[in-house]
């Protein structure tokens, strides 16, 4: 049997993107990435995915084709096809970690990264205008909140779900990787959440993500640095 192949359709400023490429590394599984324009989907991407968004993974083995949409759908694709559950080990560790995947990629996906990374990059990327001061600021005011808990949970417990590294440390840190690229966090004033990400951050997942570089948006200086 050969060696499966991964390709990932992502987008660098897509928090689900990001999610899916640090649970990628985490596995350990070696993938290639096609940057795609969710905002212009190419027909390759809309062949693809009927829903024309990011991210997709396509996985091919012995002639055999296997295309994934949705990232948490990815996730737990991974999680089972893959050593060391990044879901939990009990009913109770699982439900827990995906009650926080959902709170991150959802309630903190509307709360603050579509406000803040849609209003200052992608709204200039699709060409929709200047961004609205009032939208930003409220996204800069949601974020508060967000590092406030994120903190509460790392100082009760060695990660965020629990004793051990999960989706929802993954699914928290792209989302703060992503709106961290835009110098939009106010890393100084919630030095727990700091310290849980610092050790996320540190991880090999993260070196990619630290590595992107997107052209008309450099990332502030502190944006790679582990010691920031």
């Amino acid at each position: 049997m050969s060696v499966a192949t991964y390709h990932l359709y992502h987008h660098p400023l897509s928090a689900a993107s990001r999610y899916v490429r640090l649970a990628l590394a985490e596995k350990n599984v070696s993938c290639a990435l096609v940057v795609e324009k969710p905002w212009d989907p190419s027909s390759v991407l809309r062949t693809l995915n009927a829903a024309a968004d990011v991210p997709v993974l396509v996985v091919e083995q012995d002639g055999d084709k296997q295309v994934l949409a949705d990232a948490q759908a990815i996730c737990e694709y991974l999680d089972e096809t893959h050593t060391g559950s990044l879901l939990g080990k009990t009913p109770i560790e699982r439900a827990e970690t995906r009650r926080l995947i959902g709170w991150f990629n959802q309630k903190m996906k509307a709360e603050v990264t579509d406000l803040l990374v849609g209003e200052k990059a992608l709204k200039r990327l699709c060409g929709r205008g200047e961004p609205d001061s009032a939208v930003i600021r409220a996204g800069c005011a949601n974020i508060r909140g967000h590092l406030e808990y994120m903190g509460w949970l790392s100082e009760r417990r060695n990660w965020l779900a629990g004793e051990a590294l999960t989706f929802a440390d993954l699914a928290a840190g792209a989302h703060l990787s992503v709106i961290d690229y835009m110098g939009d966090v106010p890393w100084n004033d919630f030095p727990l959440a700091k310290e849980w990400y610092a050790r996320l951050k540190s991880r090999p997942s993260f070196r990619s993500i630290l590595g992107d570089h997107i052209v008309g948006f450099p990332p502030p200086p502190h944006y790679a640095d582990l010691d920031f």
